[in-house]
């Protein structure tokens, strides 16, 4: 760790809780203290005394594009010489709007909030108030934000930290909140036909991405738009990941399966703070002014991030980007998968898309309970090796590895190149 990011953590903890904005930032379950971030380009960040690294966070995804792209800054610019915020309608928030309607297939009409953790519980609101019913379904380290409802077996840094349930939830609100294993149909049924009557929404990340990146297991999502559809219970895809990086369509267009609702963040910012909540015409309706739902916020639809949003799915509708990501992100992992064998380390691949996760087990990573059978110490050994390299991965066992379009296959052979050199040691 360098001096400068050692002094900026000390100055840190005096002021800031844990010396972090976000708890998986410390790096604590990786055995050392947080890199101090200057600046960043394409797919590489810089940290305060200059050394590179080639990035695998991407800001947990907005960066699809890659770090500071020209054609997303230039809008920022522009929208920033016109004025910072408004509290006021702007024409670009209803070309955001309709770009997002015209993208994914089961919003009709859009919500835009602040983040993804107000989009998730904007739409629960909305779940609840539509049906009349009080209790949510979630699946056990499926995280969707910091909500009270939602840090029940939550995943990310939840999982990362050891505190899957956290203290200032009251009881009596957890008790709404019902959890099932990921990939289960069978108990989902069971909970829905016990609970029959009761449960609002069943929410669900169609690829988890907060446990590690998990994919659906063959008909798990068909099978809860059907289950749901027959229990009388809106499903809600959160998509905060998923959306506009998967396809431009989200995982919904890839899979085939339309919720009710989805919960949108990360890519439609372009790296600034924006979420957004919507679905069928009828069931958004209810929201205020236009029904009795209140969902408000002062810099919702803020012009920069709203500007930042525009650029970046204009730039997304050539098909041409999810080609070169997909590309390349199969050639990263054909690569890592070759070394483990070589290695002959216990460790899971799982990939869709542009996510991927490298689990040091040798179970089969379908749910929670698999996921957390990896062994994070030699994660922390690899993780720290590849720091040491001028790799950047995410600092948690449990968290997905992002690819953008700036990666090249220079940075591949790179990466290849460092993690051959971390397995070596922990092969020792």
């Amino acid at each position: 760790m360098s001096e400068r990011s050692r002094d900026l953590f000390s100055q840190a903890r005096q002021v800031i809780p844990g010396g972090v904005n976000s708890p998986v930032r410390a790096f604590k379950s990786v055995g050392r203290d947080p890199v101090f971030v200057a600046s960043a380009g394409g797919c590489q960040i810089f940290d305060v005394d200059g050394k590179s690294y080639i990035d695998y966070v991407g800001s947990w995804g907005p960066m699809i594009l890659g770090h500071a792209h020209p054609e997303v800054i230039a809008a920022i610019k522009d929208a920033a010489d016109r004025g910072t915020s408004f509290g006021a309608p702007t024409e670009n928030e209803v070309l955001l709007a309709q770009k997002i309607v015209q993208g994914v297939p089961s919003v009709e009409m859009v919500r835009l909030v602040n983040s993804g953790t107000e989009a998730v519980m904007s739409a629960i609101r909305v779940a609840r108030a539509y049906t009349g019913k009080d209790k949510i379904l979630k699946m056990a380290g499926c995280y969707h934000g910091h909500d009270n409802s939602m840090l029940v077996k939550a995943g990310s840094g939840a999982i990362t930290l050891g505190i899957p349930d956290s203290p200032g939830v009251p009881a009596a609100l957890a008790q709404l909140t019902l959890t099932v294993p990921y990939n289960d149909l069978a108990a989902v049924e069971q909970v829905l036909r016990k609970e029959a009557g009761q449960i609002a929404c069943l929410i669900v990340e169609p690829v988890a991405g907060n446990m590690g990146v998990i994919p659906p297991a063959p008909g798990y999502l068909q099978g809860l738009r059907d289950l749901t559809s027959q229990y009388g219970v809106l499903l809600i895809f959160d998509e905060v990941i998923t959306g506009f990086r998967l396809a431009f369509g989200g995982a919904q267009s890839v899979y085939g399966v339309i919720p009710d609702m989805t919960c949108l963040g990360k890519i439609i910012g372009g790296g600034l703070p924006v979420g957004a909540y919507g679905g069928k015409r009828q069931i958004m309706e209810i929201v205020a002014p236009s029904g009795p739902v209140y969902q408000a916020g002062t810099l919702s639809g803020n012009p920069l991030a709203v500007a930042a949003g525009l650029k970046t799915l204009e730039l997304l509708e050539d098909d041409a980007v999810y080609a070169h990501i997909d590309q390349i992100t199969g050639q990263l992992c054909r690569g890592l998968q070759d070394q483990l064998q070589e290695f002959r380390i216990p460790c899971q691949l799982n990939r869709v898309g542009s996510l991927f996760t490298l689990f040091f087990t040798q179970k089969k990573v379908t749910d929670y309970d698999s996921a957390k059978s990896a062994d994070t110490e030699r994660f922390s050994r690899y993780f720290r090796v590849m720091l040491e390299e001028g790799i950047y991965l995410p600092p948690s066992q449990f968290e997905a590895l992002f690819v953008s379009i700036a990666h090249t296959e220079r940075e591949v052979e790179k990466t290849l190149e460092a993690s051959e050199r971390a397995l070596h040691s922990l092969s020792q």
